[in-house]
């Protein structure tokens, strides 16, 4: 193992960074429902979600939150040296216990849990993603992710 991946290996079991607050915005829930095909009236029209909901209003597509961890994580966490990328692997597990209403903030908070050398090239990380709600007690998501770094 590389001089760099002993010095991540270090670091498993401990959170690598916070993301800043993200809000999301009608406008980008809007936009997912045009780009998905979704669309739910709990997503995108305002009067009837507060009428025929307990959200109090319209709320964001739970793989809009979802969708938003790469440039989280990018924010939170800097590429480790020598990380030439790194490529979505896919999830171990996905819970989305709170759902995240129009015009709320987010942000992530990821804890490294595990890195497993594939070969000299490759190191898969896998992460504890939350997305956490301002404000709110439960998280919007709680993702075990898997990512591939792909090393010089």
């Amino acid at each position: 193992m590389s001089a760099a991946l002993e010095r991540l290996q270090a670091l498993v079991g401990r959170e690598l960074g916070v993301s800043g607050w993200h809000a999301v915005s009608q406008d980008m829930i809007d936009r997912f429902a045009e780009v998905t095909r979704d669309h739910q009236f709990i997503h995108i029209d305002p009067a009837r979600a507060a009428a025929e909901t307990p959200f109090g209003g319209t709320i964001a597509h739970g793989f809009l939150t979802l969708s938003l961890l790469s440039a989280l994580r990018q924010e939170a966490v800097p590429p480790f040296e020598g990380q030439a990328m790194g490529i979505n692997y896919g999830f171990e597990k996905v819970r989305f216990p709170s759902p995240v209403t129009a015009g709320a903030r987010v942000r992530g908070r990821f804890v490294l849990q595990k890195l497993t050398p594939r070969s000299a090239g490759e190191v898969l990380l896998q992460y504890q993603a939350t997305v956490e709600i301002e404000g709110e007690a439960k998280p919007a998501i709680s993702a075990e992710w898997l990512t591939l770094a792909v090393l010089r």
